[in-house]
């Protein structure tokens, strides 16, 4: 199946790219949520006849997202969890945890912007998780587990 990216995938292409897929990776994901169209004779003029107000719409989706990285980068998160004597936590922190602390911190994040490199936390520490705010902007953000008192 052939579509046209109406907005940069990470690991097939950027705006305005043709390019060819499995269908039901077409059908079921990126045409429902708006991220390509199917590459029609009618759909290529609609698109190139709308090509500069996505552009411009992309343009502004980066600069919003490399500023909430800014503020991001500024952040300090610390996130108090119940723990056993050696600092082994009792469950573990995981995307959803981290989201809600941010959140609390006063930024507006979620959880499946979040990657934690290692999996779920489930020590006392410090820990760099990186925030996946847009496909051009990943932003690595300190937070500090402590013991629950």
């Amino acid at each position: 199946m052939e579509v046209i990216l109406l907005e940069k995938i990470a690991n097939l292409g950027s705006l305005g790219d043709k390019v060819t897929i499995k269908s039901g990776y077409g059908r079921n994901y990126l045409v429902p949520q708006g991220k390509a169209v199917p590459a029609t004779v009618k759909k290529i003029a609609e698109f190139e006849a709308r090509r500069a107000d996505l552009e411009k719409a992309a343009a502004e989706k980066l600069s919003a997202a490399q500023k909430l990285g800014n503020e991001l980068g500024k952040l300090q998160v610390v996130i108090a969890h119940k723990a056993g004597d050696e600092g082994r936590l009792f469950g573990s922190i995981g995307t959803n945890n981290i989201a809600d602390a941010i959140t609390a911190a006063g930024i507006a994040v979620g959880k499946h912007q979040i990657r934690l490199p290692h999996g779920a936390i489930r020590l006392i520490g410090d820990y760099d998780i990186d925030i996946n705010l847009h496909s051009d902007v990943i932003v690595t953000l300190s937070i500090k587990v402590v013991a629950e008192s």
